[in-house]
């Protein structure tokens, strides 16, 4: 399996400069080495974000939304996880409310 390449902020930053003043973008991606979709998003991050495009290792800035969406996703999810585990022990236990002996709720979840 191939490593995933990363690049710095200033190589963005630069590539994307360089693909802008030659107006050239598949050509400054084939001599960079890059991906031309690569080099089009680091084009449009350093004309909306300027300085602050490319953060730590490089990857974007997000806005506040954005990382307001991706914690309520992730949040959703152990919710969706939480439920199933809910579903599954109420299941055991039998509707009534009486304990079900393991075969007979391996047992039914091969019948559904």
């Amino acid at each position: 399996m191939t490593q995933r390449k990363t690049y710095t902020a200033e190589f963005k930053r630069d590539a994307a400069g360089l693909a802008q003043s030659t107006e050239n973008i598949a050509g400054t991606a084939r001599d960079l080495g890059i991906g031309l979709s690569a080099l089009r998003k680091w084009i449009k991050a350093d004309q909306h974000h300027g300085n602050l495009a490319f953060p730590g290792q490089g990857r974007q800035l997000l806005t506040p939304e954005q990382e307001e969406l991706k914690r309520l996703r992730k949040e959703n999810e152990i919710l969706r996880q939480e439920r199933e585990i809910l579903k599954k022990a109420a299941a055991c236990l039998g509707q009534d409310g009486t304990r079900m002996g393991p075969a007979r709720f391996f047992a039914r979840e091969t019948t559904r």
